[in-house]
This record gives structure tokens, C-alpha cells and sequence, in this order.
């Protein structure tokens, strides 16, 4: 019997990628687009039993596939899911004739009964589910909404940890080097907690200069100083009932935590020039790539206030961490930056080796500004070693390293000259060097098994095997050993 084919319209790369998945492994056919002007272009020329659509997308912001989509009168159902629900959008939604309409984050089983029943009321269920599905682990949790990409062990338990916290209300410490995507990482929090109807405040600490903090902070009231010539709102007035972002807390000076240690421990403030106290009802999530704790002994941050923003810490991991993460969002990349024009297509095996030596110190930030430079040079359809030359370039300032990551006590060994004095290595001939001993030391220990090497070297399966290819080992071999050996 065919599948039911579902068409999936929206803009967050791993929502879309994680639905499909899911999908297909309760028995359906999927294709995913990423706007409304796609998902128009695939109604008119495929076949399609359902669509599920994001409301807030490039080619949907008015409602534009809803309302063109309801204009050709197909009968096709709609399932909208959304992650800014609002009662105008709902009632709209539905005068257009959808058949559903679901709040982001929504558990996969109560989005399968959605499917069904859809299909059903328009008599074209015909998939049959896959029973093995209802035990995969994915399909337990909750889809997040979020643009942030990754498939890389730290990353997923990252999503992890961040579908736990979208549930809790307790404040958050989000650490991390600069550029690996803390700010992404709150608005994730938000996006799919039951604040998520609420305001994402971003609050730089840096950039409110301290006469102002207050006033910024808190508000003012008409007359409370020259120049204030009428009431102001605060910027916690206006995230009530939903998240303060404070980014860069590190770099908040040690009067102005004093001002903030009230109001994240009340939930109160008194704006400069009233008598009365304003109550807010707001979470806190803060970024910084400082060690916080460090700042705390040295007298640079404030205890009290640390144990009240740090109920609960999350760590974002570094790039050169993420293994093959690197190369799928450089794709990403390469395919947002040239929008309409995609005269370019990949990169050639030099420049994907590059992509993974490189320690990538900028992270995820310096990644985008590398593909963008690639792009405006590149000359073919691949982008090549040569239009990378600035990530070789700034190696001789930051180290090559190796996408593996060893754990501690694997360290490979030292590479020298020769014998004779005449053969000195160049810096990637002692990368690759040291990294072909490390991968045989490795398989020699795990007697073969490219799985429990792949984890521990912190790469995808994928990843490992492409690794061993290109330094032609054999993983095979160490397994035919422990037979032979007994």
C-alpha cells in the first residue's frame, strides 16, 4: 500500500530535518521545503495528502500559503504548528479551512494523532504505522523549535538538556566560548517553554552605560532627572511574563549587579522617581564566556548574585568539538549566503579536510565570515583549499587541529625530524602524522570496533569511516587480529 505523502513547510533546518525523520519512520512519505514560495511551487506540481506549516516563514509571514492554498479549494488539509500562537493568527487560521492547529514544542505522539486524524476526516489515510517507532527514543520527547543545526553527540545531548529546561521556570547560566551560539540557545529555552508567549528581552550588559543602567533596567518616571521629559518603561517591564536574556554578564560591574541582585531575587524594582514597587514576573537566562566562578573568588562578581542567575548551568560546546557538525553548517551556510543565486554548490575533499583540521577559535561566528569570503572568491562550482586560504593563513596564530578529540591519556606521540636531520615535517604532515597514530592506537584498543572509536573520538560514525579511509587503515583487520590471537 503507497504512504500518505505529508509536505512540511518551515524555516528551522532542525525542526524540519527531525519531523521528516519521525514521519518517515511511522510509515510516511515526506518532503520538506523551508518557505511558502516552495511549498506552493511542490502543491501545484506534486500530489500531497497533508501539509503541516509553520506560520512564521519567509512566504507566510500574512498568511500567504494559507490564503493561496485556500483560494485553489484543494483538499488537501492544513495543519498549522506554530511557536508565536496569537488568537488573531488561530482565528484566521481557521476561517481558511485548516484542520489543525498546534503550539510548538508538540510531543511527536500528539502530532501522529493530529496526521491521523486529518487524514482520516479527509479519507486518505492509507499508511499503515510502523510499530517500531513508538519505542524509537526520539519519538518520546518533545520536536524543538529551533534553528540551530548540529547531529554531533554534544549537540544532541545539548537538545536534550535544553527540551528538559523549556519545561522548568528556574534560571539559567548559559557558558561558552564567544561565537558558539549562546544567544541561539536562550531563544531555543523561550521559544518552547510556556513563556514562549511572552517577550525574549535581550539585555546587553555591555552596552548600558552605568549612570543609565538603572533607568535602562527599571524605568523612570517624568521629571526624575534633567532630560527625563516623560515616563520611560523599563526593559524588564516589558518581558514580564516571559525571558530576560542578560548577555555578557560577566562584563557587568560589580555596582550594577547590586542593582540587578533585587530584582532577580524579588521579582521587584522600583523604577528612579516612584514611590511605589512594580512586581515582574520574568525568567532569567544569562550568557557569558567568562568563568564566573573565578570572578566570584576574586571578588569581580558578586556570590549572591551568581547563586541566583546559576540555579542551573549549561555549557555550549566549541566548534572544533562538534566533528562533522562543521561541515554541515558550513552547507548551511553556503546555501543561505548565496540565497537565490546557488552558483555554488560544495566544497571539493581539500577543502573539506580543511574545514575539519582547522580549530575554528571564532567558532560558529568565524565559520559564516569564512563561507562568505569563500563564496565572494570561488571561481568554480566547488569552493576549493584555495578560497579557505584564510582559515590556513591564521593557523600560524592558532593551532591545526584535528577533528578528533582525544580523551585525556590518548595523547599521540611526538613527531621529529628523521634520523638523519634532513627530513623536517611540515605542520599538516605532523597533523596527519599524529593523527593516522592516534586512529591506530585507538582500534588497537577497541580491537576494531569503529563505533565505540567514533564516540570516543567524538566524530559520527560517517565521520570515522571517512577519517580511516583517507589515512587507508583498514578497521577490519584489528578485528581479524583478535581472532587470530584467540
Amino acid at each position: 500500500m503507497t504512504a500518505n505523502r505529508i509536505l512540511i513547510a518551515d524555516d528551522e533546518p532542525l525542526y524540519r530535518q527531525t519531523t521528516g525523520e519521525l514521519l518517515r519512520k511511522a510509515g510516511f512519505d515526506c518532503v520538506c521545503v523551508s518557505n511558502g514560495d516552495d511549498a506552493i511551487v511542490a502543491l501545484n506540481s506534486q500530489h500531497f495528502d497533508l501539509v503541516l506549516s509553520d506560520l512564521s516563514m519567509p512566504g507566510n509571514f500574512k498568511m500567504e500559503l494559507l490564503k493561496k492554498h485556500s483560494k485553489r479549494r484543494s483538499a488537501t488539509p492544513i495543519i498549522v504548528i506554530t511557536g508565536v500562537p496569537s488568537l488573531p493568527t488561530a482565528i484566521e487560521s481557521i476561517r481558511l479551512g485548516i484542520t489543525d492547529y498546534l503550539l510548538k514544542p508538540v510531543k511527536f505522539e500528539d502530532l501522529l494523532v493530529s496526521v491521523r486524524a486529518a487524514l482520516e476526516k479527509a479519507g486518505r489515510f492509507r499508511s499503515e504505522p510502523n510499530e517500531a517507532s513508538a519505542d524509537h527514543p526520539a519519538s518520546q520527547g518533545a520536536l524543538l523549535a529551533t534553528s540551530m543545526l548540529g547531529n554531533s553527540p554534544p549537540m544532541r545531548e545539548l537538545f536534550e538538556i535544553i527540551e528538559r529546561l523549556a519545561q522548568s521556570d528556574s534560571n539559567i547560566l548559559i557558558t561558552g566560548e564567544s561565537g558558539t551560539g549562546k544567544e541561539e540557545v536562550a531563544q531555543t529555552i523561550h521559544r518552547n517553554s510556556n513563556r514562549r508567549g511572552g517577550r525574549f528581552q535581550i539585555i546587553d550588559c555591555t552596552a548600558i552605560p552605568e549612570m543609565l543602567f538603572e533607568s535602562t533596567l527599571f524605568g523612570h518616571k517624568k521629571g526624575a532627572f534633567t532630560g527625563a521629559t516623560h515616563d520611560q518603561v523599563g526593559l524588564l517591564s516589558r518581558c514580564h511574563g516571559g525571558t530576560a536574556f542578560l548577555d555578557e554578564l560577566g562584563e557587568l560591574p560589580l555596582p550594577m549587579q547590586s542593582k540587578l541582585l533585587r530584582a532577580v531575587q524579588q521579582q521587584t524594582f522600583t523604577p528612579i522617581g516612584s514611590n511605589g514597587v512594580e512586581s515582574v514576573d520574568t525568567r532569567f537566562i544569562c550568557a557569558t564566556n567568562r568563568d564566573l566562578q573565578l570572578e566570584v573568588r576574586e571578588g569581580r562578581f558578586r556570590q549572591d548574585l551568581f547563586y541566583r542567575l546559576a540555579v542551573i548551568h549549561v555549557h555550549v560546546p566549541a566548534l572544533r568539538e562538534r566533528g562533522e557538525d562543521i561541515v554541515l553548517l558550513a552547507d548551511y551556510f553556503l546555501t543561505r549566503l548565496q540565497q537565490d543565486r546557488e552558483r555554488v554548490h560544495g566544497f571539493d575533499g581539500d577543502a573539506h579536510d580543511l574545514l575539519l583540521q582547522y580549530s575554528w577559535p571564532g567558532n560558529i561566528r568565524e565559520l559564516q565570515n569564512v563561507i562568505e569570503r569563500a563564496l565572494v572568491l570561488a571561481q568554480g562550482q566547488t569552493i576549493t583549499a584555495r578560497e579557505l586560504q584564510g582559515i590556513r593563513d591564521n593557523a600560524s596564530v592558532h593551532e591545526v587541529a584535528s577533528p578528533i578529540q582525544r580523551p585525556a591519556g590518548k595523547t599521540p606521540p611526538k613527531v621529529t625530524e628523521s634520523a638523519t636531520g634532513d627530513a623536517v615535517l611540515s605542520r599538516d604532515d605532523a597533523v596527519r602524522i599524529a593523527e593516522r597514530d592516534y586512529l591506530l592506537e585507538l582500534l588497537e584498543s577497541l580491537r576494531g570496533n569503529v563505533s565505540e572509536a567514533a564516540r570516543q573520538a567524538g566524530l559520527s560514525r560517517q565521520g570515522m569511516h571517512k577519517l580511516l579511509r583517507s589515512h587507508k587503515i583498514d578497521a577490519g583487520s584489528f578485528r581479524r587480529q583478535r581472532v587470530v590471537g584467540g
